[in-house]
């Protein structure tokens, strides 16, 4: 198993990256804000899923053959992006599945499964994410010693810490919900999240 000394450096170094904003964190919150945390719980599930995806292939080499091939990305990053920034344009015009509406601003019309391909897709397809588990977590593993416990152990905490930090960003989105709809600018609120939506889409493409 993993020394105590280690797993002091390895949880404060993953949390203050995993806080960071970024495509996940900057999702995690529109969703906060419009279809709420309990829901966007959904999303998170599938990017949990990703994460620990990424995170055991990179430790046992896959992921190196991955960014040597990046086209393996394109279609994951080209149809995920494009359909962000779908739904981000739809939200803008206060539209579509996500959108909040004044009548009725807890009818959300996307799936369950929709939500988690979504968080599924976005932790997936980005290559910085591939390169920054290779260059992380080698570092944190004993060779000498069983690999599968102290994988499992690193998944476990990069899986925790990752949740931690997407119920913080959720809940600010839904704090800021709940700002905008008191003023009633329930307009402003799909447009604010429909920008950050479109600019996860772009992102994702473009990453």
């Amino acid at each position: 198993m993993l020394e105590l000394s280690i797993l002091a450096v390895f949880i404060p170094t993953f949390f203050f990256v995993s806080a960071t904003p970024g495509m996940c964190m900057t999702l995690s919150m529109t969703m906060g804000m419009t279809i709420g945390v309990r829901r966007t719980l959904w999303m998170m599930a599938g990017e949990l899923i990703g994460v620990g995806l990424v995170a055991f292939l990179s430790v046992i080499g896959v992921a190196t053959i991955m960014l040597n091939y990046p086209d393996i990305f394109s279609i994951f990053k080209y149809v995920g992006g494009a359909y962000l920034i779908y739904l981000g344009i739809q939200m803008w015009q206060s539209r579509g599945k996500m959108a909040v509406t004044e009548e009725n601003p807890e009818h959300i019309l996307i799936s369950r499964n929709s939500l988690a391909f979504q968080g599924f897709v976005t932790a997936v397809a980005n290559p910085k994410g591939w390169a920054f588990f290779i260059s992380l977590l080698p570092p944190f593993i004993n060779s000498s010693a069983p690999i599968a416990p102290q994988l499992t152990l690193l998944i476990l905490i990069i899986l925790m810490v990752e949740f931690i930090c997407l119920l913080i960003y959720a809940s600010g989105g839904r704090t800021m919900r709940r700002f905008l709809q008191k003023s009633g600018n329930v307009r402003l609120m799909n447009r604010i999240a429909g920008s950050l939506m479109i600019g996860v889409g772009v992102w994702l493409a473009t990453g």
